[in-house]
């Protein structure tokens, strides 16, 4: 079932682009993320120390765009961010977000430990406790779908991968469209949430 929304919203959402698409200044959002980099890195590629801090460089715009739209909302909380974007127009929301997918983002590496196990997760899921492979939304090289807004997860640090899908196990983040993270989330095991996170950090 989750696989099948998840072919059908990336087949509709492209015929409604025009809706869907940030449109910033590229320019203008390096000026504007100067504050961002202290987390995110100066060129957007997170900093080695703080890895519970996601990489933003080549995320698409669109998704980062309704997450900082949900941080003002408080439809994602996080006692961070919350404060760093209070004051954000509508511009600078879409400046920022821009400019970040401008930027290549870099690929890191997997644990061979966990590496079998986390790519069979993602690529075929877990067909006997009924969870979708992850590339059914978020594509076989991890680019994801910005129509979608179905984020990039290609080279992103595991620890914050972790926190993330923990966050949509529990319940503790929500903001995800129909509840598709959620309902992937929760039927996997921390075992399983730990290598498709070391997985994805070295996915290419």
């Amino acid at each position: 079932m989750l696989r099948n929304f998840c072919f059908l919203m990336s087949v509709l959402l492209p015929l409604f682009g025009g809706s869907v698409l940030a449109n910033g200044d590229i320019a203008a959002g390096k000026s504007k993320s100067v504050t961002c980099s202290a987390c995110h890195g100066q060129d957007g590629n997170g900093v080695e120390s703080l890895p519970m801090q996601p990489r933003l460089a080549g995320q698409h715009a669109e998704y980062t765009a309704k997450q900082l739209r949900d941080y003002q909302s408080k439809a994602r909380e996080n006692a961070i961010m919350a404060p760093m974007i209070a004051a954000l127009s509508e511009e600078d929301i879409n400046d920022i977000s821009a400019y970040y997918a401008s930027l290549k983002g870099t690929i890191g590496s997997s644990s061979a430990e966990l590496l079998e196990t986390g790519e069979t997760l993602y690529r075929a899921g877990n067909a006997e406790t009924g969870l979708a492979a992850c590339m059914a939304c978020h594509g076989p090289s991890g680019r994801g779908n910005p129509a979608a807004k179905y984020p990039a997860l290609s080279g992103q640090w595991a620890e914050y991968t972790k926190i993330q899908l923990m966050a949509f196990k529990s319940e503790t983040r929500s903001n995800d469209l129909s509840a598709v993270m959620r309902d992937v989330a929760t039927k996997m095991s921390k075992e399983e949430i730990e290598a498709v996170s070391n997985y994805i950090q070295g996915l290419h």
